[in-house]
């Protein structure tokens, strides 16, 4: 476990992340050299997607990216999820979002775990949110609801050519007027409960919004065996306290990577 000292998150922090659904981290998450390393790591893979393939749909880029483990399991980030979830530690997932200038997607409102239940139980996912561009509301910025926690709202199809995602929460009216904007400077970060109702306009500005969430779970947490099928997780700091299979970080999964793409932009 890490000394006390070194975890990121006081616990006024915490009571707000439990409380809220949401944190929002004003300060540099990685020094300044490591988080430029990181950028100029997503700048080449962004260089190398073919024309017809959207920037948003850089999903599980760690299944075949071992370099990204560098910043995945860096103490920098495990640092701020710890206080949340506790000191043994796997990686769930991570996806590259990338909204190109003027024609970005939108992010339909939706809760994570509407697309995760069939994956872990209990859903007990916190996502690091950390911006690699300003994130701002002209350039198409996430929206937070606050407190929506339950995590089982219907949700109906929307138009993937229109949206990042296929699906979107049967929302009332009234809920736009309690909606967060959650504007990032690059190296900030904002953490969210994967149960939160959130979502994000498009990007019809002349700036790029690009962002790397990296997800976690506490080990104690069971994936079920029907997600090892299409997922790996990994284990990230502490021990396995559910049996679950983790996948190898010094190991390239490109066939499972290859796979996912196939499937769609996931979540």
């Amino acid at each position: 476990m890490a000394e006390m000292s070194t975890l990121r998150l006081s616990a006024e922090q915490v009571n707000e992340y439990r409380s809220e659904g949401f944190l929002v981290y004003e300060e540099p998450v990685f020094p300044e050299k490591k988080f430029e390393a990181l950028k100029e790591h997503f700048e080449a893979e962004l260089a190398q997607l073919p024309e017809d393939v959207r920037p948003e749909s850089m999903d599980v880029p760690h299944f075949a990216d071992t370099k990204l483990f560098e910043w995945l399991f860096a103490d920098e980030v495990l640092d701020l999820v710890e206080p949340i979830i506790g000191p043994d530690i796997a990686l769930f997932s991570s996806h590259f979002i990338c909204k190109p200038k003027g024609n970005g997607k939108r992010v339909p409102w939706h809760e994570d775990s509407f697309y995760w239940s069939h994956m872990m139980s209990p859903i007990q996912v916190v996502t690091v949110w950390l911006a690699i561009d300003p994130s701002t509301r002209e350039n198409g910025a996430m929206l937070v609801i606050p407190r929506t926690l339950a995590g089982t709202s219907e949700h109906e199809q929307v138009d993937p050519d229109k949206n990042v995602l296929p699906w979107e929460v049967k929302r009332k009216p009234i809920d736009d007027g309690r909606a967060v904007l959650i504007e990032l400077q690059p190296n900030h970060a904002s953490l969210h409960d994967g149960r939160l109702l959130h979502g994000s306009p498009p990007n019809t500005s002349a700036m790029r919004r690009c962002g790397y969430t990296m997800r976690y779970m506490p080990s104690s947490v069971k994936m079920s065996q029907e997600a090892y099928a299409a997922h790996n997780i990994y284990l990230a700091r502490g021990k396995d306290l559910a049996g679950n299979q983790y996948g190898d970080p010094s190991k390239s999964y490109e066939e499972l990577a290859r796979y996912r793409r196939r499937q769609g932009n996931g979540h």
